[in-house]
């Protein structure tokens, strides 16, 4: 079972204790306070709360998949009404800042879904939060929590479940491909029929991707093909100077160079305009970009990286308070498998338009049921990447933020006619080193 390495717990735990600002934070009482409220309660036969944190605030006209999430927790609230524990959905717009104000407290959120960033290492050093694999374990719901199993998996202990994937493939614009008589994504057995492939839409007249951001993503995949295991634990320094990490760099720069200097940018949500009007014949994103081609009038489909390669992050998702009564805390369980339930996780593909974590769902079979263009395009894509040969999870995920956006910045810089990319290559090892200490 995979192994991460909680670097610098201690230091982040000071860090996060110097905070300031109360942020949504629970009030303060004092234990004895609490004793006599939790007693008072039971001889009145007053139910418990259990306050859980979202972040889904939009109005639904705004974004409805809000409206969407939203409903599926007062389902859930509305079926537990009459039991011991009270389940009430709390909206909070910041929840990362709010659940990081409570820790610097040395306290957590009763429950908290932190929607895609990762569970503070303070949380765990000072062990606010429960494991939550002995639980999934005796409940058999290794499938249900799909990936989060083993990408959540710290030192045999998994802390947080994230009932949604972020998955990274690619779209490409078939008739461009065919007029240009290149491979298209499906025939890539290498990055090196990857990089014809472009050189035959350039010639044709379209540049070939969204370089930046973009081809960070194809650096990512490729290196998990290369170095399955580094791509899965902190960045060291025999990584950042492996023949592995030189190769993929390298590969990739290169085929940035070539696609021109004016076709980068560090957020690949600016080429949508481009990608939906024909000017470019591949887009680097996400699986939830099915929802844009809906009036396009070309034909779009999905597609993976060279070598059989996806990326899909879980991220942090529901995470539960170690303080916790008996009653919230088996409360707080059967909420995280309401969630990770068949029906929930269909609704999350259907109605939300997200990958699902739940590995026993049959999305293509799922989107043959309803009549949406969009759910259709979104089970092609999602399916291809669940069931790629190597899925990785993204960098800013496994070597940090700081690590990621060096690597975009100075793959836009070989993006330059003429640059030296071995200089570049070398620029960039010794900021990484410096990065990671």
């Amino acid at each position: 079972m995979k192994k991460k390495l909680i670097s610098m717990v201690l230091a982040l735990t000071l860090v996060a204790g110097m905070l300031t600002g109360c942020g949504g934070a629970k009030e303060e009482t004092p234990a004895a306070d609490n004793a006599a409220t939790e007693s008072n309660a039971e001889v009145a036969g007053e139910q418990e709360v259990l306050e859980f944190y979202h972040a889904y605030y939009h109005e639904e006209s705004e974004w409805p998949v809000a409206a969407v999430m939203r409903d599926i927790y007062q389902q859930f609230a509305d079926a537990h009404a009459d039991g011991p524990v009270k389940f009430e959905p709390k909206v909070v717009e910041d929840v990362l800042g709010v659940a990081t104000n409570e820790i610097a407290g040395g306290e957590f959120p009763d429950m908290v879904d932190f929607a895609g960033n990762e569970v503070p290492l303070a949380a765990v050093a000072q062990e606010l939060v429960i494991d939550l694999k002995p639980y999934i374990d005796a409940e058999g719901l290794q499938s249900k929590v799909g990936i989060n199993y083993t990408m959540n998996d710290v030192d045999g202990k998994i802390y947080t479940v994230h009932d949604q994937l972020t998955t990274l493939g690619l779209w490409y614009n078939a008739d461009l491909y065919e007029a240009a008589g290149a491979a298209t994504p499906d025939q890539w057995a290498t990055y090196e029929d990857m990089a014809a492939a472009m050189e035959a839409l350039r010639t044709s007249g379209v540049y070939g991707y969204n370089a930046g951001q973009g081809s960070e993503r194809l650096f990512n995949s490729y290196m998990a093909v290369l170095d399955a295991e580094a791509m899965s634990n902190p960045l060291t320094p025999d990584v950042v100077n492996s023949e592995s990490f030189a190769t993929a760099f390298k590969t990739v720069a290169a085929m940035d160079q070539a696609n021109g200097s004016a076709n980068t940018s560090n957020n690949a949500g600016d080429f949508g305009g481009d990608f939906t009007t024909g000017k470019c014949a591949t887009w680097m994103n996400g699986v939830w970009a099915a929802g844009s081609f809906s009036e396009v009038e070309y034909n779009v489909l999905p597609g993976i990286y060279p070598m059989s390669g996806a990326i899909s992050s879980t991220g942090g998702g529901l995470t539960i308070s170690a303080s916790l009564s008996d009653a919230q805390k088996e409360l707080a369980l059967e909420f995280l498998k309401y969630m990770t339930s068949d029906e929930v996780q269909t609704r999350i593909f259907l109605e939300v338009n997200a990958n699902p974590c739940n590995s026993d769902l049959d999305l293509n079979a799922l989107a043959e049921g309803v009549d949406n263009p969009t759910v259709k395009l979104l089970a092609q894509a999602c399916s291809a990447a669940n069931n790629a040969a190597s899925i990785t999870n993204t960098t800013s995920a496994v070597w940090g933020a700081d690590v990621n956006t060096a690597i975009i910045n100075k793959l836009i810089e070989c993006s330059v006619e003429g640059t030296d990319i071995d200089a570049k290559l070398a620029e960039l090892q010794s900021e990484l080193i410096a990065l990671i200490g």
